[in-house]
């Protein structure tokens, strides 16, 4: 390698630490703030280290009974809304991906399914749905009325399409049906495509606060970002409640304050996904590759 294309390397790794850095930095100092003291928090004296090291955010949001209750509707929520988005985008993708001759009726489905994705009902029009429907206070509010994510659809169709057409003849030679087809041809050779979509669900359904907060009226039904994004310290209220202090009251305001607990939250909120992007990121790249385009 000559020098100018040293330099030239040396230069893209210097950008590439600088974005890096730009990016780890401030999810470091938040890290630091959520074990800090809430007196060095509010006094700005945390930067990339805990300042009187404490665990008091942790303590205040792990003691909860309702985090746990929050932390197992989301788990649920998660689980179902997965399996459920790969059933129906699988069965939607496959027909779709389809020639016109195939399937005579595909444009008008693919005209129907790209005008829900770019004009949805709204707001207001999908809570009168969902009350109507009774599911209001339930986990199936937040996992319906985003069951068939269009997008996700569009990206195993286009997967599909560039399956090599020799191997469904292969298996219709052999006698497959085509059920048997997708399940044991198709879906074997699509697994980075899945990963990617599975990866998008996990994602939208974990990072979700905003569903609990239209969908669910009592506390106890709150997925767990509903509850963390709600959860906060009133000290006007504790000190109006309990008239004088206790020791564990003024060990709590101490410790804790709703900068300290509003790290806490992120770095919770964090590392379920931290613990699940390692073993999909493999699959992630070549699924937005290979789905996003057409044959």
């Amino acid at each position: 390698m000559n020098d100018e294309g040293k330099v030239r390397k040396t230069i893209i790794y210097l950008i590439v630490i600088i974005l890096g850095l730009s990016c780890l930095v401030p999810l470091w100092n938040v890290v630091a703030i959520s074990f800090s003291s809430s007196n060095a928090v509010l006094a700005n004296q945390v930067a990339l280290l805990p300042v009187n090291f404490t665990l008091g955010a942790y303590r205040q949001i792990l003691e909860d009974a309702q985090f746990w209750r929050s932390f197992g509707i989301s788990v649920f929520r998660v689980v179902v809304a997965l399996i459920l988005n790969l059933i129906l985008i699988v069965t939607m993708a496959y027909p779709l991906s389809k020639s016109n001759k195939v399937f005579r009726t595909r444009k008008i489905f693919m005209n129907i399914m790209i005008f829900a994705m770019l004009f949805n009902g709204g707001m207001i029009p999908t809570y009168l749905l969902v009350r109507n429907l009774g599911l209001l206070n339930t986990v199936w509010a937040l996992i319906l009325p985003g069951a068939v994510p269009i997008g996700s659809v569009i990206l195993i169709m286009n997967f599909f399409r560039g399956v090599p057409k020799s191997l469904e003849e292969a298996a219709y030679i052999d006698g497959a049906t085509p059920l048997q087809t997708l399940l044991k041809v198709y879906l074997p050779v699509s697994l980075p495509s899945l990963a990617t979509v599975s990866l998008f669900s996990i994602v939208g359904s974990w990072n979700d606060f905003f569903s609990g907060l239209i969908y669910m009226t009592k506390t106890e039904n709150y997925p767990l970002m509903t509850y963390i994004q709600a959860m906060t310290i009133n000290f006007a209220d504790l000190i109006q409640n309990t008239g004088t202090l206790s020791a564990s009251d003024i060990q709590t305001l101490s410790e804790v304050s709703n900068r300290n607990l509003n790290a806490a939250k992120i770095v919770i909120a964090v590392l379920p996904l931290l613990a699940i992007y390692p073993f999909l990121q493999k699959y992630f790249v070549t699924g937005i590759v290979v789905g996003a385009v057409k044959e």
